[in-house]
């Protein structure tokens, strides 16, 4: 069936849905979904050219404070709407809202509008036409592990964030006893989020309080980003209806262990029929391109550093002993480094990586792997790096990763490597992004400051 046919037989079920809205949404700089319902009358329209998004979506924080270092957005600007466009294929049907039609959109198509430089979807699908133009499919996937608290979200703000009570008690790695005790979030979760075009490869608890894994199905890598982003906030949406609420935060607490996000990805042929990872004749079993791809990622990881690692809590994860890498290392098989290779089989070779945390925007995640990996190939570099065997933390050869997203993110600021790999334009709006963060958490007072001179100083 043909692109035209199918997005045909989609126009005709919003004509017979027994809904009168529509729901819309575009993934801001952070990866939160802002959108809105549409009447199915207006949708209709626009889903045939395009509608006026605030651009205010790239204007402010998290927590709509709005950026005053920015130029995509700001007062500067009046706020006006950007034009954004619907994309077709990204339908779905939410099972737990009475099945309403759903769809992303993106500002791929406003060649003119500044939103588009700092569109995060906009800016994945760039890097991905590169890869289709050096003969190549990237098929990606990736898994998040998140804490659950049974509280509500008016509990929360009461609480302060303080003092929450975990969904489970102890440390339960791939506990079924403890996946049990919840057991009708725990399927509605693998149930509703397989219905929402959102397949997992498999759910379980992971070590710590209340604490589960979710591996989402690979498929290609723009698909693989929609799924993440959507994966998030589903999982936030599915545990309102039981009073719980997920966190996705990298760091909760010192103690404990931190939550990842690992990226899975392989370059397949043009024709989608061959893994161009897998050599059985090569060393390890990775070939050519596989070696270029991960020394591309190695080589440009210290530049591109806060799009796999974007908040301030995310470097909290990133220390030893964590199940998380601090040193630039690779290794078959090997989950202390930071690219952990599995070339095991023609199928199922692949590259994860291991510094992604739970709280990144997938877009901007999957968009540094790719276009890293692709600057490997691009400028023929050698895997010199050897692949560290053991503890990885122990491994300073390769170098250390930043410390702090000041640190990373002016890393990526002055490098001419991120402006090769990316839009200038997308590198200023996304760095100052982050320098703002950093400047939010630097004016605070902190609980541990508090405590450490309040009394004694």
């Amino acid at each position: 069936m043909n692109d035209e046919t199918l997005k045909s037989n989609i126009f005709q079920q919003i004509i017979d849905s027994p809904h009168q809205k529509v729901k819309v949404a575009i993934a801001d700089i952070d990866g939160v979904l802002r959108g809105k319902l549409m009447h199915k009358e207006k949708f209709l329209q626009v889903m045939e050219s395009n509608f006026g998004f605030c651009n205010v979506v790239y204007g402010w924080d998290m927590a709509d404070q709005s950026y005053d270092n920015v130029q995509v957005s700001g007062w500067h600007t009046g706020y006006p709407d950007a034009e954004a466009f619907v994309d077709w294929r990204t339908y779905r049907n939410i099972p737990w809202e009475n099945n309403l039609p759903f769809f992303l959109a993106d500002f791929t198509g406003s060649q003119a509008s500044s939103a588009m430089a700092a569109c995060p979807r906009s800016l994945l699908k760039q890097v991905i036409t590169k890869a289709h133009t050096m003969g190549f499919t990237p098929f990606f996937s990736q898994e998040f592990e998140w804490f659950n608290f049974k509280q509500n979200s008016r509990e929360l703000y009461e609480k302060n964030f303080q003092q929450l009570q975990p969904l489970t008690s102890g440390m339960f790695g791939y506990s079924l006893l403890k996946a049990a005790e919840y057991s009708e979030y725990f399927n509605d979760l693998f149930d509703l989020l397989a219905q929402f075009r959102v397949p997992l490869e498999g759910l379980h608890t992971e070590t710590g309080p209340g604490v589960y894994e979710g591996a989402i199905q690979y498929s290609e890598i723009l698909e693989a980003a929609d799924r993440a982003v959507l994966f998030k906030s589903a999982v936030k949406e599915i545990a309102f209806k039981h009073d719980i609420i997920p966190s996705f935060m990298a760091k909760q607490s010192q103690e404990l262990p931190g939550c990842s996000g690992h990226v899975h990805q392989s370059l397949w042929n043009i024709e989608k029929n061959k893994n161009l990872f897998y050599d059985g004749d090569a060393v390890h079993n990775m070939s050519r391109v596989f070696q270029q791809y991960l020394a591309g990622q190695i080589h440009c990881l210290p530049h591109i550093l806060p799009m796999l690692a974007p908040t301030i809590n995310s470097y909290k994860r990133l220390v030893e002993g964590a199940w998380a890498p601090t040193t630039l290392t690779w290794g078959v098989d090997n989950r202390t480094t930071a690219f952990r290779a599995l070339p095991l089989g023609e199928k199922s070779a692949r590259l994860e990586s291991r510094v992604v945390g739970s709280d990144v925007n997938p877009y901007l995640a999957m968009a540094a792997c790719l276009a890293s990996g692709l600057y490997g190939i691009e400028h023929n570099l050698s895997l010199d790096l050897p692949p560290t065997s053991g503890n990885g933390y122990e491994d300073i050869g390769g170098g250390r990763l930043p410390s702090n997203l000041f640190e990373a993110s002016q890393a990526m600021d002055k490098s001419p490597i991120s402006r090769e790999l990316f839009n200038p334009a997308f590198v200023d709006h996304f760095t100052q992004t982050r320098f703002w963060e950093w400047r939010q958490f630097s004016v605070e007072i902190t609980d541990w400051e508090k405590k450490r001179y309040f009394e004694i100083i």
